[in-house]
């Protein structure tokens, strides 16, 4: 048996037969429940709330990060001038350290 090239009538007659068939399968179909779908949405709504949330608490400890190193750096920067202040003698503290050392030689002689 050859092939037959199916003419114009029986490719329309196929697609409205499909087409048929597709509307049947769609009718056939039970009515969505309304508590189904008031339950989906909640369900939805939590698991949106719930990605929220985390991502508010993700954001929060990124900026509790920063603050805490802007602090630690503030910190190491006053420790660091306070080392500097007690490196740094007055002139007072100085002229005083010479004029010890003065008299001491003086006293020597």
């Amino acid at each position: 048996m050859a092939y037959k090239e199916p003419t114009f009538k029986d490719r329309a007659a196929l697609s409205a037969k499909a087409k048929q068939a597709a509307l049947e399968k769609l009718k056939a179909k039970p009515p969505i429940d309304p508590a189904i779908v008031a339950e989906r949405a909640a369900a939805r709504a939590a698991k949106e709330e719930a990605e929220a949330q985390k991502r508010a608490e993700k954001k929060a400890a990124i900026e509790q990060a920063k603050l805490d190193k802007i602090a630690k750096v503030e910190a190491a920067r006053l420790e660091a001038e306070q080392l500097v202040l007690r490196a740094q003698k007055t002139e007072a503290e100085k002229k005083a350290e010479r004029d010890a050392r003065y008299a001491a030689r003086k006293n020597r002689r």
